[in-house]
């Protein structure tokens, strides 16, 4: 059992639960994630860790309530345990491998947008660890749904707020900030890191690339397994197909075919479009989604 040792509500249908789990928490890295089951016959849940302290042997979730599952553990509270937590998941992000003294060398920007901002949190929070600042821009649709803004100021070296309604920070899309820091203010980027919606990350991308920054995506938000064996996440990378769980969920933003994926994730949620998903991908569609005789 997996004891909470902390629970609160962020924002509206967004939660924060703080975690007992000594060897996740003694193992993780920035970018990987954890499944949970709130007991024995639970759905498995892919969230991405949030934060951990090795010495409190914690690890930090977020999670946003989407369906039966999520609404049932929103009302977990102090006292509660998960039945299982798994972890940590998929690879850590590129960055943490690399030596530190050229990652120095380096200008970083994060772009979050919504829940994204959770599993930008820990990567900006290790770089400022290992003596590295990097700008971010935290972008929602209301004020009211900024999540963590206290705790992302402490890490960045600049932070940029964004609100679509313009009720707090600038008004306007992340992209108008990403436009407004590199051509209006001089900046320069070496490095592009964005996460959030896939229709958010999708834009971001398609700027950046005429902008000519490298930019990094994590697909977190298409995972529902998170073991590669149910197909949901397989996306298409440079011509190739990856699944977000097993082969990132860190990818090139400008190697991977949003359309599709987005398309695709539609689809994947009725049992007619898992259907033809099958019959559209052949050989290569992969488990899992009932129709295929691989669950």
């Amino acid at each position: 059992m997996y004891p909470i040792l902390e629970a609160k509500k962020l924002a509206d249908k967004i939660y924060l639960m703080v975690v007992k789990a000594p060897r996740i928490s003694a193992n993780c890295k920035p970018g990987e994630f954890v499944i949970v089951k709130i007991d024995e016959k639970g759905e498995r849940i892919p969230l991405t860790i949030c934060d951990y302290d090795r010495e409190k042997e914690t690890i930090t979730i977020v999670f946003q309530t989407v369906g039966a599952s999520t609404e049932r553990m929103s009302t977990l509270q102090v006292g509660d345990s998960f039945r299982d937590v798994v972890g940590p998941l998929g690879n850590p992000s590129d960055f943490v491998k690399e030596d530190i003294e050229e990652l120095k060398k380096k200008k970083y920007l994060f772009v979050a947008g919504g829940v994204g901002t959770a599993p930008v949190y820990p990567q900006v929070k290790w770089l400022k660890e290992h003596g590295i600042d990097a700008d971010v821009i935290m972008g929602s649709k209301t004020k009211d749904l900024l999540i963590l803004e206290d705790e992302m100021k402490a890490v960045a070296g600049n932070l940029y707020v964004t609100t679509d309604d313009g009720s707090y920070g600038h008004k306007g899309m992340v992209t108008e900030v990403i436009k407004e820091l590199v051509n209006e203010q001089g900046k320069k980027y070496d490095v592009c890191v964005a996460i959030g919606p896939m229709i958010m990350m999708k834009f971001v991308c398609l700027l950046t690339k005429e902008l000519e920054i490298p930019t990094v995506v994590s697909l977190n938000p298409i995972m529902v397994d998170g073991t590669g064996m149910c197909g949901a996440c397989r996306v298409t990378v440079d011509g190739k197909v990856k699944f977000a769980c097993v082969d990132g969920p860190e990818f090139d933003g400008h190697a991977v075919n949003f359309d599709e994926a987005m398309k695709r994730q539609q689809m994947y949620k009725t049992e007619e479009g898992r259907a033809l998903l099958k019959l559209r991908e052949g050989e290569t569609h992969h488990g899992g989604c009932g129709n295929c005789g691989n669950d």
